[in-house]
């Protein structure tokens, strides 16, 4: 008996969160919840591409063994980019609560003042 999850397994998780994820950025009206809502979905696509990366690489190993890690460097680069993407937004954020008194998204017709 295997303790491991399988590679649909993965996938069923990884589904769920970026499913978690999509209607949180699409039914919040507060930015920071909005933020989070895509920083859950970047984990959904990292948990995709790390799966993808421990169980087709293999396969691919006897080819090229630069294949094998090419899930875990794009997810690096995703958890670059949604490093970058938090520090825009929380940018924004404050911006927007400086001008407004507040962070709902339905008064964020304009930042400037």
């Amino acid at each position: 008996m295997s303790l491991g999850m399988s590679f649909e397994g993965f996938l069923i998780v990884s589904a769920v969160l970026f499913c978690i994820g999509l209607y949180g950025a699409l039914a919040r009206r507060n930015v920071l919840a909005v933020l989070m809502s895509i920083e859950l979905m970047f984990n959904a696509v990292n948990v995709t591409l790390v799966a993808m990366a421990k169980y087709l690489a293999p396969a691919a190993l006897q080819e090229d063994i630069s294949s094998v890690l090419t899930g875990q460097v794009f997810a690096v680069f995703i958890i670059t980019v949604a490093a970058a993407e938090i520090a825009l937004g929380l940018g924004i954020v404050f911006a927007m609560y400086r001008t407004n008194e507040s962070v709902d998204l339905t008064e964020a017709t304009q930042l400037r003042h």
